[in-house]
């Protein structure tokens, strides 16, 4: 009773607050320090920064192509089909995927180079698509590094001083961690978006174990940034289980090979 008491009082100051809003994946409400428009914002004024960070965008018309394509399956089968994302491709060796609020998400060379099929890159943009969607970067940025200082670098005058500090967050940015709840999140509901484009969620567990096979080897980019637990890939075969089987959802490896692993 104290509990659930407890629960009853936070979500009545939950629902006054100005910062509470209700999760667009979830449907659960939750206290965020920024709001929609700030992400889009911040989203603008970064991305330049952290692609620049990430080696540039990849050269090749063709593969920014094909990844913007398969992203824009994605976004449609996401929470907010109305969003104007960015997937871009850049030229970063380590093997990482990221996502800014607003929308723009990267994959590096280094993760393409260490996939084989269209499903499995799908799987990697639907997780960082949901990250957006679900505002698990915004919150991640708010928390993690504050919303005063990423919004007085970005509306501050062009001075040296602020393109150094610009500079300093794009770092910060890529480092951001997500939580567990985050992940499970990001893994079960891109899960959904997969399934909804078209393409067969079984590569989740394909993308997973290629990075964990990678990772014996030597540690990865993308598990500083996103937590691996071991039961991870257990709960993403427990999803797929439950989900509505189909025999026409894709895989795509030779249009993978033909469109990024013969042009890189």
């Amino acid at each position: 009773m104290f509990n659930r008491t407890i629960l009853l009082l936070l979500i009545s100051i939950c629902s006054v607050l100005a910062g509470c809003a209700t999760n667009p994946v979830t449907g659960q409400n939750q206290l965020m320090l920024i709001s929609p428009q700030q992400e889009l914002e911040l989203g603008r004024q970064y991305s330049p920064e952290v692609q620049k960070q990430l080696g540039g965008p990849i050269s090749n018309p063709q593969i920014q192509s094909y990844v913007a394509g398969v992203g824009a399956k994605i976004a449609r089968a996401g929470h907010m089909p109305d969003l104007e994302f960015h997937y871009t491709a850049v030229n970063d060796k380590s093997i990482n995927a990221m996502a800014l609020p607003g929308g723009h998400i990267f994959i590096t060379r280094g993760m393409l180079q260490n996939i084989r099929t269209e499903a499995q890159l799908a799987a990697i943009l639907a997780h960082e698509t949901v990250h957006v969607t679900a505002r698990h970067s915004a919150d991640a940025m708010s928390k993690q590094i504050g919303m005063s200082i990423l919004l007085s670098a970005v509306t501050s005058k062009k001075t040296s001083q602020t393109l150094v500090s610009v500079a300093e967050l794009g770092a910060q940015i890529l480092s951001l961690k997500y939580s567990r709840t985050a992940e499970y999140e990001a893994d079960t509901f891109g899960l959904d978006y997969m399934a909804k484009a078209g393409y067969n969620p079984s590569a989740m567990v394909e993308l997973m174990e290629i990075l964990e096979s990678q990772n014996s080897a030597r540690p990865i980019e993308f598990f500083s940034t996103h937590p691996n637990p071991a039961s991870r890939k257990e709960k993403i075969r427990q999803h797929i289980a439950s989900m509505t089987p189909s025999d026409e959802l894709a895989t795509g490896q030779a249009d993978y090979k033909k469109n990024v692993l013969e042009k890189l």
